[in-house]
């Protein structure tokens, strides 16, 4: 009986192994065949835009990677949160992920509320790249740089004022920024989008604007604004006589518009892995550099764990600015 016992117990074993070798198996064909049908790419704002235009170039370059269609669609309204929510809401399969925006990480703080929580409700899978903002005023307005601006709005309170593209954008935030570290009374004159409140700048109705590179560059190149700064931790290289804005006064300043790849919360491990190692290679690609960089876009592809972390860094700085500007979207 005991060696019959042993046998049936041995048989188990081998069982066992033998069932577990063949789910194995299976699992490594179910990693390596992702993705067997067409990604989609929800991009929450509308076309024509930096994170449009970021959707569209990382997905032409991930299918030419991967080998499978990938379909950009635009979900946009509510500042971005009915494509994010419809995400959040998918399955975490891999086929339905987002392209976003720094500024869907702040709606919680901004908005009354939001349907989803931008930490728990996603995957995180990489961070694609970022967009410096440009301080720039009329060619024919007084300062020649932040610093001037600077001076002048402090021997002159509430003389001058600043443009911002909207309600707790990264343009409404920086101005915030600025105003609160150096101290000064400058109006804020809310504009819906980019276009109308750089042409009063122009115009000289309005001082000045800090908005991102790529609605302002063409400006600056044909003459018609001066750059006053740029918000990133280094100058732009191709405004190399530009400064920063922590060289004009304001130290430790930083801040700029980043673009993430995000899926929905639960995402398997083997294909958040895959998806970031496909976006790193991405960033690197002659076609990111010819589409994004002319648009004064810095390619990173930073993933996992470091993602989240550079999250919590801007969340907890950025949350901070909100409570104290009292910056609300009604």
């Amino acid at each position: 009986m005991r060696g019959l016992i042993m046998i049936g117990a041995m048989n188990r074993v081998v069982r066992a192994v033998f069932a577990g070798a063949i789910l194995l198996s299976g699992t490594v064909l179910a990693q390596s065949g992702f993705p067997t049908k067409p990604i989609r790419i929800i991009v929450p704002y509308p076309p024509g835009g930096t994170v449009d235009l970021v959707g569209r170039t990382i997905g032409m370059v991930l299918a030419q990677q991967m080998g499978q269609q990938v379909i950009v669609e635009n979900r946009v309204g509510a500042s971005g949160t009915i494509g994010a929510d419809f995400v959040s809401k998918a399955a975490p399969d891999g086929y339905t992920l987002l392209v976003n925006a720094s500024l869907q990480v702040f709606n919680q703080y901004i908005m009354k509320s939001i349907p989803f929580d931008p930490i728990k409700d996603f995957t995180h899978i990489s961070l694609i790249g970022s967009v410096q903002l440009i301080a720039t005023a009329a060619a024919n307005f007084p300062a020649n740089n932040l610093a001037e601006l600077i001076a002048l709005a402090k021997a002159n309170p509430g003389k001058y004022s600043f443009a911002t593209s909207g309600i707790g954008s990264a343009s409404h935030l920086a101005e915030e920024m600025v105003k609160r570290q150096a101290g000064l009374d400058m109006m804020i004159i809310v504009y819906k989008g980019s276009a109308p409140g750089l042409i009063d700048v122009m115009g000289g109705q309005v001082s000045a604007m800090i908005d991102a590179l790529p609605a302002s560059l063409p400006h600056v190149r044909s003459g018609r604004l001066k750059a006053l700064a740029v918000t990133g931790r280094n100058r732009a290289s191709f405004l190399p006589d530009v400064p920063t804005a922590a060289e004009s006064g304001l130290p430790g300043f930083e801040i700029s518009s980043w673009y993430g790849l995000w899926a929905p919360a639960k995402l398997p491990a083997d294909i958040t892995a895959r998806l970031a190692a496909e976006i790193m290679k991405a960033v690197k690609s002659k076609e990111v550099k010819d589409r994004l960089e002319a648009q004064s876009f810095e390619p990173s592809g930073i993933s996992g764990a470091e993602f989240l972390g550079y999250i919590d860094k801007e969340v907890t700085t950025i949350s901070k600015l909100i409570r104290e500007a009292n910056i609300k979207v009604e």
